[in-house]
């Protein structure tokens, strides 16, 4: 253990497992495919990371990775970070994330290589801060590429990646990942109802997604 990680040892391990079980439902649940994709939480002065090139099904205790979010530089394990730690890397400086999830989700890359944004067809899109944009594709791993989708994630909790996919970021694993789950099922709805010949889907308009957001900051059970 190094001297920026968490005085309890087992909260590192806690997170690990996390961070792999949400890694392996990407794949389960079709966002990405192969070794496509990569998920990260921080953990006190760490973020844990998916590491470059290894099928999630494969991963245990013993794999882990962590860097440094300041300079991201890599102080525990032997496998490489994801090739995309820019990204999330980013995410980490300038929000206040606890966890980010990155996919290939088809439906939602399709929908990064058609318009400038996801047009807002489902009052989900309160829950992202509003309408989705499309960072302007560079290639993947690159500084670039971390800057265009931070640019285009302000003001928002996801963003799709032109031609390459999504990232989505959260207070936790499970809203990071439901957050990705809600834009690849709205990216797939709005191709559905575009795709009827002869009809245009009808949108939602600033004033009924600032209604819809007041309304979810409200939702769900309050101890």
């Amino acid at each position: 253990m190094t001297e920026r990680e968490p005085e309890k040892p087992e909260e590192v391990a806690e997170a690990w497992a996390a961070l792999v079980a949400a890694a392996r439902r990407t794949v389960a649940d079709g966002l990405v495919v192969g070794t496509s994709g990569n998920v990260s939480v921080r953990v006190g002065g760490l973020v844990l990371v998916t590491p470059s090139g290894v099928p999630y099904d494969r991963l245990g205790p013993a794999d882990l990775v962590a860097v440094d979010p300041a300079d991201g530089r890599q102080v525990a394990g032997r496998l490489r970070p994801t090739s995309e730690l820019p990204m999330h890397l980013a995410v980490y400086r300038h929000t206040g994330a606890t966890a980010v999830v990155h996919t290939h989700a088809v439906h939602a890359t399709a929908v990064s290589t058609l318009v400038p944004e996801l047009p807002p067809v489902h009052y989900m899109t309160a829950a992202l801060g509003g309408t989705v944009r499309v960072a302007p594709y560079a290639t993947y791993g690159s500084q670039e590429l971390a800057d265009n989708m931070l640019h285009a994630l302000r003001d928002r909790t996801g963003v799709l990646l032109q031609n390459h996919g999504t990232l989505t970021y959260g207070d936790t694993l499970d809203q990071a990942y439901d957050r990705t789950a809600q834009l690849e099922w709205m990216c797939r709805l709005w191709l559905t109802a575009a795709a009827v010949p002869g009809h245009t889907p009808s949108l939602l308009s600033p004033a009924q997604l600032a209604e819809a957001g007041e309304r979810l900051r409200g939702y769900g059970q309050r101890g």
